[in-house]
Parts: C-alpha cells; sequence; structure tokens
C-alpha cells in the first residue's frame, strides 16, 4: 500500500495534482483544502488512498494526515463515495465536517453538492460517535500546542504496541494535561500506564 508520494509538483489545478517522484508522474485527485496547502509549493508530500477498482485504479491525495483519515471515515458511511468525500472536503474545511457531525446540523451537510436529506442522517448516525472519539482526526486539539512531531511518534508507537487509535489520543490527551512539556519517553511510559 501507497502511504505517500513525495516529489516535485508538475502540475496543480484545484481537481488534480501530478507529483513526479522518480521519474514517474503521478496524478492524484485532491480537494480544494489540499489544493490551496500544495500551491505555491514545488517540493510536495502527498498523503494518499488508494482507490481500486476492477475498471479503475485512482489515487486520492491529501495535504495532511488528518484531512486522509477524515476521507476514509466518510467512504466508510453506505451511500458515500470517493467522489462525494472528495466534494465535501472541497466544500468544507475538516474541522467544519467534524463540527456539523457533532452538532448534528443537517442542513450544513445537505449544503454540499450530491448530499440530500437521507445521506445527510445516515452520515451523523454513524459518524458521530466516531468523531467523538477522535477517529478522523489525526490528533486531538490539544496538541496544537505541543510539538507535532513527537505526539505523533508516541501516537503511532501506541497504536503499533496493539492500542486502538481513540484509546491512545484519550491517554496522550491526558498525560499532556498533566505536563505540556513531556519527552517522547515520558508520554509513552504515562500513557502506557493510562491504558
Amino acid at each position: 500500500m501507497i502511504e505517500y508520494i513525495k516529489g516535485t509538483l508538475e502540475e496543480l489545478t484545484p481537481t488534480d495534482a501530478i507529483v513526479e517522484c522518480n521519474g514517474i508522474g503521478y496524478r492524484i485527485l485532491i480537494s480544494l483544502q489540499t489544493f490551496s496547502q500544495l500551491e505555491n509549493m514545488k517540493n510536495v508530500t502527498v498523503y494518499i488512498h488508494h482507490y481500486l477498482r476492477e475498471d479503475e485504479e485512482l489515487f486520492y491525495g491529501f495535504g495532511t494526515k488528518d484531512e486522509r483519515e477524515l476521507f476514509r471515515l466518510l467512504i466508510g458511511v453506505s451511500g458515500i463515495g470517493a467522489a462525494t468525500a472528495r466534494m465535501m472536503l472541497s466544500s468544507l474545511t475538516s474541522d467544519e465536517i467534524r463540527n456539523a457531525i457533532l452538532a448534528e446540523d443537517i442542513n450544513r451537510i445537505k449544503s454540499i453538492k450530491g448530499i440530500g436529506l437521507k445521506s445527510a442522517q445516515r452520515l451523523i448516525l454513524e459518524l458521530k460517535d466516531k468523531v467523538v472519539k477522535g477517529a478522523g482526526s489525526e490528533t486531538p486539539a490539544i496538541f496544537s500546542q505541543v510539538d507535532n512531531s513527537i505526539i505523533q511518534e508516541a501516537t503511532t508507537a501506541l497504536v503499533l504496541l496493539g492500542f486502538s487509535k481513540a484509546n491512545v489520543n484519550k491517554a496522550v490527551t491526558a498525560v499532556l494535561k498533566e505536563n505540556k512539556d513531556s519527552s517522547l519517553e515520558t508520554i509513552i511510559k504515562m500513557a502506557l500506564k493510562k491504558l
């Protein structure tokens, strides 16, 4: 499975990007969120969701892991395909989508092209608990005040040890509330005690 493509941005439109990596040009479908992040950049890293069907193979690309996680949550809802999820991420930011789901704002979700009343209701029903638990979000909000690379490493290490992402996020958040200046080892050790 392809995690990301790092290379030179050769072409960029609001709907797709061509990234050259080792002499191969990858056409990657993107959202407007990702477009605005990649604009004015030459060397880029695009996080990939590989979409494979009998008759087509597509790469959906995202400027952040967070946006890709939300995309994967959205396509997990019955009736929401990859094209609709990309449209959602182009119409609203990741945080606006999460907030609309948490607030059960059906009208906000329905305002997106391709989403009707039933799809909006199903989306809220299926994703509200997951969004509350931190799924579809790479890191909880408290992490924005702390060095993200350390948080990412700690979270990845704990998930690789077999703990669920939601439980890891809760434990790491609790550790950071107690001490925002924790080192990587301290975060992992304290989080293990809480898991």
